[in-house]
């Protein structure tokens, strides 16, 4: 028979391993105990860990249009601050035509005329507003300023106007020859060839540089919105229309009847422009509201999947720190085993 020994090196290789397995697992426990869930999906859920996946991708998926509908709300929030001040501006310019109504003070008329000037300058700015580095009111055309401004030097729809009003008359709008204009041929003017200037295409080719397409923008799985509305909306037209009569013609030398029949006119299409840009301050907040419901439905889907995957994936906390617990007691012990047969030496017994 022959005997066999265990070297003292042999011992404490053993104990190191077993030190360095202890270390691993309780780091693996330390983890699945803060994050409550398996510290390795595959290894733990074997066939299962298919489930995890499809679940932590529709979770990952609803949380990107939830992201994605806040920077919508931020668009519309925004489009309606520049909607609200061109409503203002809208409400401002026809005051300034009921102001003016029947007069043909010089003072009066000028200030009537600075007012809408006004108006339309705040209106300019609004619908040339941006947000993120997008336009708001280009529609889709995000990357283009929407609307050519018309009191600065050189502006396409100034030059436009300036020739209509000479095509159609032979002289221009501020020619002391206005004074012959009569009533028909003034009505005549504004109906048949301002107002076909605005509402057609000639808007698209000397004031908006915006798309009638708005911008859409996916809330829900199979549910799409605009987002947007454009500066080729009849509101916007009509403001405009509305602010050229009364800066070019209000104060004009035209005659009292003649001057009675523009500012008719003026406050027909500003009252236009009011009503239209309510209607796109209303089409936008219901999209604000369909946002805000889909963004509850968004969430209460996450929170169900959530649960799912705590079903699937998750640990039970009391019993991984249970097991933590045993193996750094486990591995206290083996260190003290290791420090105790490296002190075994013949040198000691010699």
């Amino acid at each position: 028979m022959k005997t066999s020994f265990v070297s003292t090196l042999a011992l404490q290789n053993a104990m190191r391993l077993t030190i360095s397995r202890g270390q691993t697992e309780i780091q693996k426990l330390q983890t699945e105990i803060v994050t409550g869930r398996y510290a390795d999906i595959g290894l733990s859920l074997a066939a299962k860990s298919s489930n995890s996946v499809t679940l932590n991708g529709d979770v990952t998926r609803l949380k990107g249009i939830l992201d994605s509908n806040s920077l919508v709300t931020q668009r519309l929030s925004a489009s309606q601050a520049s909607l609200n001040m061109m409503a203002d501006a809208a409400q401002q310019m026809l005051e300034a035509f009921i102001t003016a109504e029947g007069s043909d003070d010089a003072n009066r008329l000028l200030i009537a005329q600075r007012d809408v000037s006004s108006s339309l300058e705040a209106f300019t700015i609004a619908a040339n507003s941006s947000s993120n580095g997008e336009f708001l009111f280009g529609g889709i055309n995000t990357n283009t300023l929407p609307i050519d401004d018309y009191q600065v030097a050189g502006s396409s729809s100034k030059a436009a106007f300036d020739a209509l009003f000479l095509g159609n008359f032979g002289f221009a709008q501020d020619d002391p020859a206005a004074a012959s204009i009569t009533v028909a041929q003034m009505e005549n003017f504004l109906s048949n060839v301002m107002e076909p200037a605005f509402s057609g295409t000639d808007w698209n080719t000397n004031w908006s540089s915006a798309s009638d397409t708005n911008v859409s923008s996916r809330i829900l799985k199979n549910e799409v919105v605009d987002s947007s509305t454009n500066a080729n909306a009849a509101g916007m037209r009509n403001f405009a229309l509305a602010a050229v009569i009364g800066v070019e013609l209000l104060n004009s030398p035209i005659s009292s009847e003649v001057r009675s029949a523009v500012n008719d006119a003026a406050i027909k299409y500003a009252g236009s422009a009011v009503t239209g840009i309510d209607n796109e301050r209303s089409t936008l907040g219901v999209s604000e509201s369909r946002i805000t419901k889909a963004n509850t439905a968004l969430e209460s889907q996450i929170r169900i999947l959530t649960l799912h995957l705590g079903d699937v994936e998750g640990v039970d906390a009391y019993e991984a720190s249970t097991r933590m617990q045993s193996l750094l007691d486990q591995v206290e012990t083996s260190y003290t085993l290791t420090a105790r047969i490296q002190q075994m030496s013949l040198m000691n017994y010699l």
